[in-house]
């Protein structure tokens, strides 16, 4: 078998899809609601947590409560094997499952709502654990509709830059708005409003085309082990002997944010500053920061291929990093610490957003029409299972480096990444052939 390598993105213009595709609009819808229950389990949580006196060292070890995001490969397959009950002959495979998770999400939102960590926290822990399952299901079943919905793979780009635009205005109202909401009427008010806002996501599932992969007969029933196992050999055979490079640089490729990001909000709140300078920096002026990496990667990727962006967004989001570890060195100092602040994180997060949609976009033209929640499911988790884990001991690592060292350290995990997607490259080639079916 030759050697896979990833089909070319869609060139057409990227604005003109919003108003000639009638995918984009429910995707944005879909998109937000993805992107706000991670935060309130992660980043943002975080920030409830400091306030309630907990340790860093034990904020991080509780960043583990993002356990379903790594794992959530073990259950996909049944998301594309099975229908929802009654919501699946109304709406189908895709969109029926998309308003169960978004349901799940709300309520455990409300769960969390009425926790106290500072006094009760096992109450938040097993409310927090079970909204990662939600999200994470949520997360595959918007993914597989997105995946099944454009095809072939080349059509990928467009579609799944407007859907992470989407998940940025998500985690912006997960981040900023909630951070905000907090100053004002507390983490309990700002949790049940995050709730609400999965009603946006409901209208679009309802509103989005259904996917042409919904309107087949169902793949026939088979045994628990080959339902998970189908997918994953499915991919391995497709992939080849680059299999194990390919899947080893989606691993990485988010390693070091990972890792840097469990430590990010314990940073500003250690110098000092307030939910609502946190929420003004790292949501509002980063999320139009962010955008402009969205735009600019959807705009990239068709033009010099996917493995060269590939190459240019680890490079791009591991050097950030830098920019984190200069704040903790000098951000409190003097009367600039807050323009500090801005533009420094402001790098880490037009770096991250470009990198983002350039894996996301490469993952999704490596799954299959077929299993399409299941292998995007298998990538996302492999992707995000090391720095995961090693996300989960970074408040001890800060105990003992102190910030600057910490983001430093990140940082120069990106060494290899780039190392290894260069080699892909060079071994793949930019031929832009798709990888070949068995």
């Amino acid at each position: 078998m030759t050697a896979p390598a990833v089909t070319s993105p869609d060139k057409e213009p990227f604005w003109s899809a919003l108003f000639t595709d009638r995918r984009i609009a429910p995707a944005l819808g879909l998109g937000f609601t993805s992107g706000i229950p991670f935060l309130l389990v992660y980043g943002t949580q975080a920030a409830w947590l400091s306030d309630a006196g907990l340790s860093i060292a034990l904020i991080g070890l509780l960043s583990e409560m993002t356990l379903a995001y790594k794992f959530k490969f073990l259950w996909a397959p049944f998301l594309d094997r099975y229908d929802p009950p009654l919501l699946g002959a109304r709406l189908g495979r895709r969109r029926g499952w998309i308003v169960v998770a978004q349901a799940a999400v709300m309520a455990m939102l409300a769960g969390i709502a009425f926790g106290d960590p500072a006094h009760w926290l096992a109450w938040t822990i097993a409310f927090s654990v079970a909204l990662g399952f939600a999200g994470a299901t949520l997360d595959l079943v918007v993914d597989g509709w997105r995946i099944t919905s454009v095809r072939p793979p080349e059509k990928q780009a467009v579609l799944s830059s407007w859907t992470e635009i989407g998940w940025r205005i998500g985690n912006l109202a997960a981040g900023a708005g909630a951070l905000f909401l907090a100053d004002r009427i507390g983490w309990r008010g700002a949790y049940l409003v995050m709730g609400a806002l999965m009603l946006v996501g409901m209208i679009a599932a309802v509103l989005a085309p259904e996917p042409p992969s919904d309107k087949v007969p169902h793949p026939a029933r088979a045994g628990l082990v080959d339902t998970v196992w189908a997918p994953i050999r499915d991919l391995l055979s497709r992939l080849g002997p680059m299999a194990p490079a390919i899947l080893l640089l989606v691993a990485g490729f988010r390693m070091p944010g990972y890792v840097a990001t469990a430590m990010a909000v314990p940073l500003f709140k250690h110098q000092g500053f307030s939910n609502t300078d946190i929420a003004t920096v790292t949501k509002l002026f980063g999320f139009w920061i962010g955008l402009g990496g969205t735009f600019l990667a959807g705009a990239l990727i068709p033009r010099i291929g996917m493995l060269p962006s590939l190459l240019v967004g680890t490079v791009a989001a591991s050097a950030s990093h830098l920019s984190l570890a200069y704040l903790a060195a000098h951000g409190g100092d003097g009367g600039q610490a807050f323009w500090t602040f801005a533009v420094t994180v402001g790098i880490d997060n037009f770096a991250y957003a470009f990198a983002s949609v350039v894996l996301i976009t490469y993952m999704s033209t490596l799954a299959s029409t077929e299993h399409a929640a299941s292998q995007f499911g298998l990538l996302t988790s492999l992707c995000a299972f090391p720095g995961s884990v090693l996300a989960g001991f970074s408040g001890f690592l800060v105990e003992r480096t102190g910030f600057p060292l910490f983001f430093v350290l990140t940082s120069l995990i990106g060494v290899p990444v780039a190392l290894l997607a260069f080699t892909v490259w060079a071994k793949v080639g930019i031929s832009d052939e798709a990888p070949a079916k068995p």
